[in-house]
């Protein structure tokens, strides 16, 4: 009785040849993926400046009517720092009445609209800051202008004082960029 004939020799498997043993374009290095270039810094955004007008008499006067409109219009009562260049605010001096320790105390709570002098030198940021030009020399609020552009995230109000728009006033030399004038 014959059996099974024997098949024929099978050739190696193509997935194991290599790729130099078969016809067509060389292979590609894979490539070595180079570093991507540095980010830049994140740049801080632009911050909105208004000009509130008033005389140096009225110029805390018209800040409290425009911290009153800011919370109205749903501004959180944490998200507003005031800061005078003349007289302090009649609440700043309130508020130092129960000690220095309290007083600070509150600027990192947070909770509440803080009210400082522009000499500020914490380090701290608010999306809203009110600057009050209600005395002191010019040079004064202009470097009080620029703190506090500083300490702004994205609004600054400017009550009183030179507007800051204007060219040739001390404010326009640090560089204001007014985008409207609210109604005194």
């Amino acid at each position: 009785m014959p059996g099974p004939r024997p098949a024929p020799p099978r050739p190696a498997p193509r997935a194991a040849a290599s790729r130099a043993d078969r016809p067509g374009p060389s292979p590609r290095p894979n490539p070595i993926p180079k570093p991507s270039p540095p980010r830049p810094a994140p740049r801080p955004a632009s911050v909105e400046v208004r000009y509130v007008p008033a005389a140096e008499a009225e110029a805390l006067d018209r800040a409290d009517e425009t911290v009153d409109l800011l919370l109205d219009g749903g501004r959180d009562p944490g998200a507003v720092l005031v800061l005078t260049v003349g007289s302090a605010h009649p609440w700043q001096q309130h508020e130092l009445s129960f000690g220095e320790e309290r007083y600070w105390a509150q600027l990192a709570e947070g909770g509440d609209v803080f009210y400082a002098d522009a000499e500020l030198t914490r380090p701290v940021r608010r999306p809203v800051v009110v600057l009050v030009v209600n005395g002191g020399p010019a040079d004064r609020a202009a470097t009080a202008y620029a703190k506090a552009l500083q300490h702004a995230e994205t609004l600054l109000v400017v009550c009183g004082g030179a507007d800051p728009t204007t060219a040739g006033t001390p404010l326009a030399a640090v560089g204001a960029r007014a985008r409207r004038k609210l109604p005194a």
